[in-house]
């Protein structure tokens, strides 16, 4: 069947925060997402899958700061560099159609138009933000949202915020909101429903702070400087900014919006169901047609975070025991909608049973069996016994519809046990008709070629159906099988398998993994490094009188602009305002650790009284103070609500 006799089918992730490496946590929605996607091609449906990163933010640009790059070094290392985003996509076989970047171009200008708009249209105003911030999370939260005191959602502490910034009048969606939430299936699954009613819209949905002004990473409101887009906004709008909403850079917004479905995990449900569909109210915008909250993998009983050093490496997992497997388990083992608990024995064990076991045995069993009673072709001449064979093609013809039931759901658990009862029933089957016995008498051939017939077309729909979900594996099966059909069409008819098919043999698909041997090798894997030895403390220098001290004359300024200087690559030439009507030039050997962009507009400390010297060949007013550990630097930047000129007494 055509791609378009189906029609369109637009499925998003949530595009990932990039402050840290990602985990096996954050594979989880991915896997399931082309799981689905891939499920959906198979039908016949044109599918674009959308995933990326949302790159801008208080923490990137903290976290760059500590690292000592520019925030667009530091995202673009975690996005591209080795064992990044795409890396990690790429070794779990993701299929995604498009990927975004909130740092990409167009994106940011589509950003600029879509908050003029609001603010054109009254449901952006400007006022001051002063109450609870969280940075992990870029959130903001009243007091009483506030879970003993921290935030509600990752449990860290919050801080006190208070500045000038720009509202989303959110409020004034709340009973739209509330009657999309409460009367549709919009948001999935229901539970999910009570949750953003209860604790959000019922005790009164207050306006959003949509902008920020104590840093500088991020979109900026163009009609007025000094402000940047809240990352939620800039975040929210990559599905259709994607498509081509407001920019020239795609045009498949009217093919695929409204987008069929996002998979987001439980700890944003709030901004996808309440505050993505009031932005688009107030745009008179097309809503998405679900948002499916799924749960978390839990390790230990909580959740997987990089913060609290309860992380799996999904490299060192895909590794040992392959990609296959791994996307295998993490939709075999829990419920899409819960949460699940990992542990490496549950791992492992669901391995040696259902793809070692039941499905690898069926497989090598089948072929082997045909190979070495019949050579490469199954004789045309077979016999059937009905009473024998009519549960397993009963079950085998009647498993797309039942599979299928489970996955337009996305009980990814179910749709994966309805396909290995029909495998453990054909191990069963070859138990009840024993090949081997058939093949002591030339009488029993034809029926021992229909019953392997029978396991070899059983196998041809079951790897067929497994193929979302086990894309490399499905492809090694219907290559064992002589290139057997595994269309959509064709895994709903029983009988299409060519007998005269040449089998192919090989090795195990999945071999059997001792458990104790490998729990203790992963165990010696994963011990911590050993912490690393910090850097001495540099030798104090010999004390000095305090009327020596005194002389030191260090004064506040500001950084007006900021330059390399050429053929050098320790300096950077900066113009200072000192407070005076003169901009005084010093240079600084700290070209290392700081990009020139990120230090415009900065408040800094100089040494004003200096002698003046001549660094390659250009004239040095002054030092910058910088903080000294190892071979590092850090200059001293200060709260820009310190004017220039002030002296440090």
């Amino acid at each position: 069947m055509c791609n378009a006799c189906k029609g369109k089918y637009y499925i998003t992730t949530p595009i990932y925060y990039p402050s840290a490496k990602l985990h096996i946590g954050h594979s989880y929605c991915t896997v399931a997402t082309d799981t689905m996607a891939r499920y959906k091609r198979l039908q016949g449906y044109d599918v674009m899958f959308l995933t990326g990163t949302d790159e801008h933010g208080q923490k990137i640009e903290d976290k760059a700061k500590g690292a000592g790059v520019t925030p667009q070094q530091f995202v673009d290392d975690i996005v591209l560099g080795e064992g990044g985003v795409k890396d990690l996509w790429k070794l779990m076989n993701i299929s995604y159609d498009r990927f975004i970047r909130t740092t990409d171009d167009y994106h940011v200008a589509a950003i600029q138009k879509i908050f003029k708009k609001m603010y054109e249209n009254g449901d952006i105003y400007k006022g001051t933000y002063k109450g609870k911030y969280c940075k992990p999370c870029e959130s903001f939260w009243t007091e009483s949202q506030l879970k003993d005191g921290k935030c509600p959602d990752c449990g860290g502490e919050v801080q006190d915020a208070e500045e000038e910034a720009y509202f989303f009048r959110l409020s004034k969606y709340a009973s739209r909101v509330r009657d999309l939430l409460v009367n549709t299936d919009f948001l999935e699954p229901r539970s999910r429903v009570n949750e953003m009613v209860n604790n959000f819209i019922d005790p009164g949905l207050e306006d959003l702070c949509v902008s920020r002004t104590s840093f500088s990473w991020g979109v900026p409101v163009d009609f007025d400087p000094g402000h940047v887009v809240y990352v939620w906004i800039d975040a929210l709008f990559n599905y259709m900014t994607a498509l081509g909403f407001e920019n020239d850079k795609y045009d498949d917004l009217e093919k695929f919006w409204p987008a069929d479905v996002h998979f987001v995990g439980k700890e944003i449900v709030r901004f996808h169901s309440i505050i993505w569909p009031a932005m688009l109210m107030s745009l008179n915008l097309p809503l998405p047609k679900k948002v499916y909250g799924h749960g978390w993998l839990l390790l230990d009983g909580g959740k997987m975070s990089k913060s609290k050093g309860n992380v799996v490496d999904p490299y060192l997992l895909a590794q040992r025991f392959g990609v296959d497997a791994l996307r295998f388990f993490l939709l075999r083992s829990f419920p899409f909608g819960s949460d699940g608990n990992f542990s490496n024995e549950l791992l492992i064990s669901t391995i040696n049973t259902d793809l070692a076991n039941d499905l690898g045995n069926l497989v090598s069993r089948t072929v082997a069996m045909a190979q070495k009673y019949f050579g490469e072709h199954l004789p045309a001449q077979q016999q059937a016994d009905e009473e024998k064979d009519a549960e397993l093609i009963a079950m085998v013809s009647g498993l797309r519809g039942k599979y299928e039931e489970q996955m337009e759901k996305y009980a990814f658990q179910n749709a994966l046990a309805e396909v290995f009862k029909v495998i453990s029933r054909a191990n069963k089957y070859i138990d009840e008709n024993a090949p081997w016995v058939l093949a002591k008498s030339e009488e029993q051939r034809p029926r021992l070629a229909r019953v392997l017939y029978n396991l070899l077309e059983t196998v041809r729909i079951c790897g067929g159906l497994l193929s979302p979900f086990m894309p490399d594996t499905a492809g090694e099966i219907g290559k064992r099988l002589g290139g057997a059909p595994m269309d959509w069409d064709s895994l709903a008819q029983w009988g299409l398998l060519n007998p005269e098919a040449a089998t192919v043999t090989g090795a195990p698909l999945f071999p059997r993994i001792d458990m104790e041997k490998e729990l203790a090798a992963l165990e010696e894997i994963s011990k911590p490094a050993p912490a690393p030895v910090e850097d001495p403390l540099p030798e104090p220098k010999e004390e000095i009188a305090f009327d020596t001290f005194e002389k030191v004359e260090m004064t506040v300024v500001k950084v007006l602009t900021c330059e390399k200087v050429k053929k050098s690559d320790k300096l950077l030439k900066f113009t200072l305002n000192d407070g005076t009507d003169t901009p005084r030039q010093i240079l600084s050997g700290i070209a290392k650790y700081y990009q020139p962009e990120e230090l415009l507009g900065k408040t800094l400390v100089a040494v004003t009284n200096l002698a003046p010297r001549k660094m390659m060949g250009q004239m040095s007013c002054g030092m910058l103070l910088s903080a000294e550990r190892g071979d590092k630097l850090n200059l001293v930047i200060l709260d820009d609500k310190i004017p220039a000129g002030s002296r440090l007494v």
